[in-house]
């Protein structure tokens, strides 16, 4: 009797001690990526492969089959998303470069007035950043922003504030930007719904973040007057030839529209259908944005009268800069494949069972933590969409966008210090540190709380 009662209490004990090893991977892999991030400042690449290396260590794994799996999920990870940020990237400086971007914001800010300017700057931060970085659209902003407060003696804040949480918010939660595509990867989630639903949580997030903050802000720290900062501001270039307003906008549009067809053919047509195939293939996100680049190169540099060497150096350019993104989002795959073939994706599944913990709550919380750590939004994301991977399975096709977008929603807390947006940000706008923490660090943590608001709302009614 004796020796059957212990025969379980000892394999009991035995996964105990197992689980709380995989624990103490987890927690060791983080807290290196952490460290070497924050303190070290070391590269988030090389920070995310030391902090694989440490977790597979602590959790047991073979070196050769810890090399193995890290590799295998760089390379997955490179091969469904890294092509579609090269391709994100071409599309962005096209539309920089032919001028189509400065033809979307002059054109916009002609038929504003004063009142309606925080909210034409939301949209234009909008419509750029759809196919821009957040650093790359900051930094084409910048120059509007301070020239439309100058010309109208508007607050900078009240024009500003508005401008970075459009590009913020998409930053975060929209496809083609390389979080929501990283997690959508390892989540395993359908890439038009999650753009589609990410589309509709921006939308009042923004609007809170954006002018309604801005507003509010503007009016309790002074900043130097936009005149003092027009020095500071970078340089626009001037474009002799730019495609139409229509042009650019279309151009902006279209991989959206190509994205969501493939959501359309899978509600709306049967799977052996014509029609099915046609959108199911120019829906892939890979060949949407392929056939958006190509269409670009003729659109937007036939408007701008590009030459054939003009549009090469064009490409060509846009790919030096996203190379470190790049093999950020690679590195974090491997990470995210070593959790996986740890072991810890699985206990930490468990636990979550057991502390009855809704995924889109865990995911959250989890970005929350290790983007304040990092300061690395998509650090946050890729990391913590590999943890709550395995609670995704089997979940309906919306809820599993949701907590994708869950998790971009928590990468975007409480931006300071350890953040290059921060700095980017306080210079640009000529601000001390502590007006930056109450400005653009209080904005950033309105547009998480106030997003994952919006998707436990959408969550309890979808």
């Amino acid at each position: 009797m004796l020796s059957s009662l212990s025969a379980p209490l000892a394999q009991a004990a035995s996964w105990t001690a197992h689980d709380t090893r995989l624990l103490s991977a987890a927690v060791a892999g983080i807290a290196v990526i952490v460290l070497l991030i924050s303190w070290a400042k070391l590269h988030p690449f090389l920070s995310l492969a030391l902090g694989a290396t440490t977790l597979g260590v602590v959790a047991g794994m073979p070196f050769g089959d810890l090399v193995d799996t890290f590799t295998e999920g760089l390379g997955k990870t490179v091969g469904d998303v890294g092509l579609l940020v090269a391709l994100g990237a071409m599309l962005g400086k096209l539309l920089t470069d032919s001028g189509g971007a400065d033809q979307v914001v002059e054109t916009v800010m002609r038929r504003t007035t004063s009142k309606t300017l925080p909210w034409a700057m939301v949209f234009i931060a909008a419509l750029l950043g759809l196919p821009m970085f957040f650093e790359v659209g900051v930094v084409l902003l910048v120059p509007v922003v301070v020239m439309v407060a100058a010309r109208t003696e508007q607050p900078m804040l009240r024009i500003g504030i508005p401008a970075l949480a459009g590009l913020s918010i998409l930053h975060g939660l929209v496809p083609p930007h390389p979080g929501p595509l990283a997690a959508v990867d390892a989540l395993h989630v359908d890439l038009g719904l999650t753009l589609a639903l990410g589309i509709v949580v921006a939308i009042p997030t923004a609007i809170v973040a954006g002018p309604l903050f801005g507003s509010y802000i503007a009016k309790r720290v002074d900043l130097p007057p936009a005149t003092q900062l027009l020095g500071k501001a970078p340089e626009r270039e001037e474009h002799p030839h730019r495609p139409s307003f229509f042009a650019a906008v279309a151009m902006l549009l279209l991989p959206v529209v190509l994205m969501l067809c493939k959501s359309v053919a899978d509600l709306a047509l049967a799977e052996d259908t014509l029609g099915y195939t046609i959108l199911d293939t120019i829906g892939t996100p890979v060949v949407a944005m392929m056939l958006t680049v190509l269409i670009a190169i003729v659109v937007l540099g036939r408007g701008a009268r590009f030459s054939r060497s003009q549009l090469s150096d064009v490409i060509g350019g846009s790919l030096p800069a996203i190379a470190g993104i790049i093999l950020i989002v690679g590195a974090g795959g491997g990470f995210k494949q070593t959790l996986v073939d740890s072991g810890v994706n699985n206990t930490i599944t468990d636990l979550a069972a057991g502390a009855n913990l809704s995924p889109l709550v865990l995911g959250w919380l989890i970005a929350v933590g290790i983007r304040v750590a990092t300061g690395s939004a998509t650090v946050a994301t890729i990391s913590a969409a590999g943890m709550v991977a395995p609670l995704v399975i089997g979940l309906p096709p919306a809820q599993g966008a949701l907590v994708a977008l869950a998790i971009g929603s928590g990468s975007l807390f409480l931006s300071h210090v350890n953040d290059a947006g921060f700095w980017l940000v306080k210079e640009y706008f000529g601000m001390t540190v502590g007006q930056t923490l109450k400005t653009w660090s209080a904005m950033e943590t309105l547009l998480s709380v106030v997003s994952f608001v919006v998707i436990l709302g959408i969550s309890a009614v979808v």
